[in-house]
């Protein structure tokens, strides 16, 4: 990833972040009485809660240990609390705002309205903790998205193929020895004859993967053709060419803007991330480019990792697009903005002649919480006929 690139990313992040914690603590400091023995404790706790993300995501570049690994899990959490908490305050914001403008404080809750405030302080802690848990138990529940599907073209000897598609994994600290173990056994379940990853396997930072030793466990993955897999926004973000060169080492093909003819009857083509420009400063091939030396009888089955432009893909010829990313949202109320900024932001749709799947992804990133929208990967029976 350019430097550049880089620094520009991450001091928007950390920016809009720190903010967005300074107006939650900001209202939960308001609702503590001053002389309570329980505001100091508030403002250190929120403080070094707010801090364990950052620290623990710059720190596992360079040292992984039992205490920085709960940094990091605490501090994942509580991106998912800190959105909850948001929202709340802003509704807060929102009920006092209509006190200015007819005032009816007084006459609701009169003198104990001090008290109002730190019981709807508690309370909204306490709903948000309840909500955090129960979506991350929601997280690890993976489905299996099965889909049937035909093609109307010559697949040579191939009837039938089946298809076991992943995207968005995020190996790193979170997603681990025993989500990825997880995965390996719900994919082999499926007796796939071809692996796909759809990009996002690796969660920036390569090192907790190669320490934890996570490319072993996806070499234990059995299908006739073998596994191959794309790259993703998040590679980028983490240095791709490093990413890539893992991921080969345990016998995963990553297809970088290539198309790759399968036993002599059906393409596999994958398109490098959108993000190749800005963090790599390369431009990836269009759509078109990319399957120009294809052989337009046989079937084509398009990895692109971010479901935007899906026409390019239908109108290049590809039977079946392939993408991730969008983690439909990963907590509700977030799936709104994937649904207005994509066509799809989850499940399947057909376009022209070309058949689209845009997944959940398997893991996460940041929290490890799903609201609104559950893990999967999925199983595509294709059936082709001349």
């Amino acid at each position: 990833m350019r430097a550049s690139a880089f620094i520009i990313f991450f001091s928007i992040v950390f920016t809009i972040y720190f903010l967005v914690n300074f107006y939650i603590y900001k209202h939960g400091l308001m609702a503590i009485p001053k002389e309570s023995p329980y505001r100091s404790i508030f403002i250190w706790g929120f403080w070094t809660i707010v801090c364990c993300f950052p620290i623990g995501r710059i720190v596992e570049r360079f040292w992984t240990s039992p205490v920085m690994d709960a940094v990091i899990w605490i501090g994942s959490f509580w991106l998912a609390a800190m959105l909850f908490l948001f929202i709340a305050t802003l509704t807060i914001d929102m009920v006092r705002l209509s006190n200015l403008i007819v005032p009816w404080f007084d006459r609701a809750f009169g003198s104990s309205f001090e008290q109002v405030k730190l019981y709807t302080f508690v309370g909204i802690f306490a709903g948000t903790f309840v909500t955090v848990l129960a979506g991350h138990i929601n997280a690890v529940w993976t489905r299996v998205s099965h889909y049937n599907i035909t093609i109307a073209k010559n697949a040579g000897n191939i009837g039938k193929l089946r298809v076991v598609a992943a995207s968005d994994i995020h190996m790193g600290t979170i997603i681990a020895q025993r989500r990825i173990g997880k995965l390996v056994r719900l994919v082999n379940e499926q007796k796939p004859d071809i692996v796909l990853f759809a990009g996002d396997i690796v969660d920036e930072d390569l090192g907790p993967v190669i320490r934890r030793n996570l490319g072993s466990k996806l070499e234990q993955i059995r299908s006739k053709y073998g596994t191959y897999a794309i790259t993703g926004n998040h590679e980028y973000i983490g240095g791709a060419e490093s990413a890539v060169k893992y991921l080969e080492q345990h016998k995963i093909k990553v297809l970088r803007d290539k198309a790759e003819l399968i036993d002599s009857a059906f393409y596999v083509a994958g398109r490098e991330d959108r993000e190749s420009q800005r963090m790599a400063g390369f431009k990836r091939k269009e759509v078109a480019e990319l399957l120009a030396s294809t052989d337009k009888s046989k079937p084509i089955i398009l990895l692109d990792h971010q479901p935007y432009s899906l026409e390019k893909a239908s109108d290049a010829g590809a039977d079946i697009q392939l993408s991730g990313h969008t983690h439909h949202g990963q907590i509700w109320p977030l799936s709104y903005i994937t649904k207005a900024i994509f066509e799809l932001s989850s499940g399947y749709l057909v376009k022209g002649n070309t058949h689209f799947f845009v997944s959940n992804g398997y893991g996460s990133w940041g929290p490890p919480v799903r609201l609104g929208n559950r893990p999967e990967i999925i199983v595509l029976d294709i059936t082709f006929k001349k």
